[in-house]
């Protein structure tokens, strides 16, 4: 049983025993406390996270932080919703999903556990061109949408997400400032990205178009937006996930 002076270290995130990825650890990664938990839904948890080690860093909308799971140096990759670097403090967004690493770290988490991450650093630049910005994502993307809206873009930004439960994450945006979003159902064999399509050529001819989330759906309405017109320059693009495969951000 952990003394009650002791922070609780949660076990997916917990450094292992060995000494030499426990010194690349400390060499790499910075300690943070779990400073709140705020359970948004059943899969969704609002994540504070503070300590010395996040003072006085430069963060910037888009950028990413990987938090230590398990063993090795395996991590979970999530982007921050906000920085204050003068409290060293962050906000993240996690969606707990299935049964891997990250949605067991999500679910276990208890105010005062410890953790490791990495970062921030480079993962996405939402366009610098002028508004309207239109983001396309799903589940993932949340907390980019939810950075982007506090960013100076903010009154120009136009959110539509694919998603599997749309009574569920309604709420959840709307918790996070995103009340207005386009929410459009997944449904099989993708049928559904006909209507994001639709959706997004709306927008054709001046928005700055980030798209985000799932690989295949990028793709193919990164291929739609260049069939309409729209040039490289106004698209972003940043692939979260792919069935059956780690490690894309």
């Amino acid at each position: 049983m952990n003394e009650p002076d002791q922070p609780r270290m949660s076990e997916p995130s917990k450094p292992p025993q060995g000494r030499v990825t426990r010194i690349l650890l400390q060499w790499l990664m910075r300690p943070a406390r779990i400073a709140g938990i705020e359970v948004l839904s059943p899969r969704f948890r609002s994540i504070a996270l503070e300590g010395d080690a996040l003072k006085d860093r430069a963060w910037t909308v888009g950028q990413k932080i990987q938090v230590a799971m398990g063993s090795g140096l395996s991590a979970r990759t999530y982007t921050p919703m906000s920085w204050d670097a003068e409290k060293g403090r962050t906000t993240l967004l996690a969606f707990a999903h299935g049964s891997g690493p990250g949605s067991r770290w999500a679910s276990s988490l208890q105010e005062g556990d410890m953790c490791w991450l990495f970062g921030p650093r480079r993962s996405l630049e939402p366009s610098a061109g002028e508004p309207p910005i239109v983001l396309f994502g799903d589940e993932t993307s949340f907390g980019l949408a939810s950075a982007l809206r506090e960013s100076r873009q903010a009154g120009g930004t136009i959110h539509v997400f694919e998603v599997s439960d749309a009574a569920e994450a309604s709420p959840v945006l709307a918790a996070i400032g995103l009340a207005s979003a386009t929410l459009i159902a997944r449904s099989a064999e993708d049928a559904h990205l006909a209507a994001v399509e639709a959706e997004l050529l709306r927008f054709s001819a001046s928005a700055h178009f980030v798209l985000t989330g799932k690989a295949s759906s990028i793709q193919r309405i990164s291929r739609a937006l260049k069939a309409a017109g729209v040039a490289t320059s106004r698209m972003r693009t940043k692939a979260y996930w792919a069935p059956g495969k780690t490690g894309l951000d």
